[in-house]
């Protein structure tokens, strides 16, 4: 992660550069679009796999998509892939 400014982390991954809205989750590729990420929310509480304890879903999903992104070189679904590689 590099930095925060305003109301956005910007993230320099090794397939690309993001920034993540803090307040939406909203993810934009840097010199890009919009990135369509929809998060999966569990039916049950406490089914995040996430090194840290929220009960509000909105941060879970920001720190997710956050993580997600920071390890870009990771990501195996193929729908995020085509979106980075357009």
């Amino acid at each position: 992660m590099e930095n925060v400014q305003s109301n956005s982390l910007f993230i320099n991954g090794k397939l690309a550069s993001y920034s993540v809205h803090l307040g939406s989750g909203v993810v934009h590729q840097i010199g890009g679009t919009m990135l369509n990420v929809l998060p999966v929310h569990s039916q049950h509480r406490g089914r995040f796999f996430l090194p840290f304890v929220d009960e509000d879903p909105k941060t879970a999903e920001i720190i997710s998509k956050v993580i997600l992104f920071a390890e870009d070189h990771k990501l195996k679904d193929p729908s995020i892939l085509e979106q980075i590689a357009r």
